[in-house]
């Protein structure tokens, strides 16, 4: 099928997984790449709006960065809240952030921080809720979690739909916890990657063609396919076999094509542009997100735990877990690589003007040191937190908002998480009084209340 084919020629259907079968995609039937676009589609039907060229990445910080040590130091604090760390300079006058994000610091004109977020939710699962979907969070460590209100991203791919026709609008490196589309159903979920790209065994299963299988044997075995099936329709009212085929067809037109499975194949960059990454999984998932937006993905999620060995470690500092200082010192040059690199690739390419950067985690974490044994951390705190910005059209080079001299209490210009969605949702061209029908019937709006940052547009 043409993947440019009139909106009328893809109607959304049931799948099963025969196609697949027939045509040996490797694994592509476990993972559902047809069933995506066929929910997709559904999601289309009821009413997705123009496309946008406008993208966004998230480097997603699970756990919660303390700000104390990441974009808004105290260093004339009393010692019980300035830490060990010291603000730098960076490009943009008057706008300091940690010593150990030096990379970064040359770039200030190229970056936003938001110093002045605060919510009030305590836990990891009410306030990625809260800051993804504008709603408070239920107080709760259930898994699996189930949301009450979709998250940012899947309204944006409800409404927004496709970037480019037959690409996923939203992927997934591998996810964001605590998150979902909740009522909007499966038709906006994103394509999940949860395999290494580090690794030299990476590859995408459900977009890996079999050896044996070359792209001309694809074409003819789609031909025989749809002969096969030819009687079938005929016979068919209600053009459910018509329906299947078309979306097997969608999902094998992205392998022909092959602009998606390109863009998975990371051993096309040079070596150089993947050292300057780093060469951890968290640099090459970051230019994976690069190669995947300039396919025509909407958005790309990365999750970033500091990896250490096989062991995943998050940004959540209790004096309890482990030393704070410590473990950022491993963090900090990671994450001071890989947002560097980023910002840097996307100006090179020109991409500054429609392409996102957002770096934040759900929470930031006390400024006021805790101690356990000696060993010095922070607790969960959400009332002063600090949001990183880059590109996207949008004004650099500025600190909006700030907290006192303790950084336990915003003193100018308070930003709450739904102001910072307004934002976002302003940026995709989601207009604010979208509603969609709630579980119990309800038409709900995205979002309660809030407003786009004017500092930023």
């Amino acid at each position: 099928m043409n993947p440019t084919a009139h909106p009328s020629q893809r109607c959304p259907g049931t799948l099963p997984r025969r196609g697949f079968l027939r045509l040996g995609l490797s694994g592509l039937a476990s993972l559902g790449l047809a069933d995506l676009l066929r929910l997709e589609s559904a999601a289309a039907a009821a009413g997705v709006h123009p496309s946008s060229d406008k993208s966004l990445i998230v480097l997603w910080l699970w756990g919660g960065p303390s700000h104390m040590e990441t974009f808004d130091l105290k260093p004339e604090a009393p010692p019980e809240y300035r830490g060990e760390f010291l603000p730098i300079a960076t490009s943009a006058g008057g706008v300091q952030i940690s010593e150990h994000l030096p990379r970064l610091a040359q770039l200030g004109d190229k970056f936003s921080l938001i110093r002045s977020l605060s919510h009030d939710s305590p836990g990891h699962v009410n306030s990625t809720h809260t800051l993804v979907t504008g709603y408070p969070g239920e107080l709760v460590e259930a898994v699996p979690y189930q949301p009450k209100y979709p998250d940012l991203w899947s309204v944006v791919s409800k409404v927004r739909g496709e970037r480019v026709d037959g690409v996923p609008a939203h992927v997934g490196l591998p996810r964001v916890r605590y998150n979902g589309s909740a009522y909007l159903g499966g038709g906006v979920d994103p394509l999940f990657i949860t395999s290494d790209p580090n690794s030299k065994n990476f590859k995408v299963p459900n977009l890996a063609l079999s050896k044996s299988l070359t792209r001309a044997h694809l074409n003819e075995r789609v031909e025989l396919l749809k002969q096969f099936d030819n009687l079938r329709r005929q016979v068919d009212d209600h053009g459910t076999m018509d329906s299947l085929d078309r979306f097997n067809q969608k999902a094998v037109s992205m392998l022909a094509r092959g602009d998606v499975g390109k863009a998975f194949d990371i051993g096309l960059e040079d070596p150089k542009t993947r050292d300057r990454y780093g060469r951890h999984s968290v640099g090459q998932r970051c230019l994976l997100a690069r190669r995947l937006i300039e396919a025509g993905v909407r958005i790309v999620t990365v999750d970033f735990p500091y990896v250490e060995g096989q062991k995943a470690r998050s940004w959540d500092d209790h004096a309890s877990v482990w030393n704070i200082f410590t473990e950022m010192k491993h963090r900090l040059p990671v994450l001071d690589q890989v947002v560097s690199t980023l910002i840097t690739d996307l100006h090179d390419r020109g991409l500054q003007n429609d392409v996102l950067l957002l770096v934040m985690g759900e929470m930031s974490h006390t400024p006021r040191l805790s101690n356990f044994q000696g060993q010095p951390g922070r607790e969960h705190w959400g009332h002063t937190m600090s949001v990183f910005l880059s590109g996207g059209g949008m004004r650099m080079g500025q600190a909006i908002g700030a907290t006192n001299n303790k950084g336990d209490e915003v003193v100018d210009r308070l930003v709450q998480p739904n102001d910072l969605l307004a934002t976002l949702y302003h940026y995709f061209g989601v207009p604010a009084n979208t509603q969609f029908t709630s579980r119990a019937g309800r038409p709900t709006p995205i979002l309660p209340s809030g407003v786009p940052i004017a500092d930023l547009l």
